[in-house]
């Protein structure tokens, strides 16, 4: 690869920064893009999700800390949380709004792949 063209991978870094910018109200940090990937993963995959089950991802965190930044993804409004069968759990459901996030991110990436 020549020195002065930057690879796929960096190109892709620019771009999402790009995209933090212009929404800087809405950035992730690492836990909270951590979490709302998995959200996002179990409603592509049709399984239900459930606030108890993101909680206890204790590589992620603490459980007051998972609970805050679940509460953070709610108040940005990338995820929203609705009564189970029994209304005893919540389910976590990502929004339009992170979905519309995900297909942001996918164009940048294939953006950056498209100028290698």
């Amino acid at each position: 690869m020549p020195a002065n063209k930057p690879s796929s991978y960096l190109r892709f870094l620019n771009l999402l920064d790009a995209i933090n910018r212009i929404n800087p109200g809405k950035k992730l940090d690492s836990t909270e893009e951590s979490l709302l990937n998995k959200i996002v993963l179990a409603s592509v995959a049709k399984q239900s999700i459930l606030v108890g089950d993101l909680i206890s991802l204790s590589d992620l965190g603490s459980q007051a800390t998972l609970h805050g930044r679940l509460k953070n993804l709610s108040a940005m409004g990338y995820i929203k949380m609705a009564a189970n069968e029994d209304g005893r759990k919540k389910q976590v459901l990502p929004t339009k709004i992170a979905l519309k996030r995900y297909e942001e991110i996918s164009k940048c990436l294939e953006k950056a792949v498209k100028a290698a």
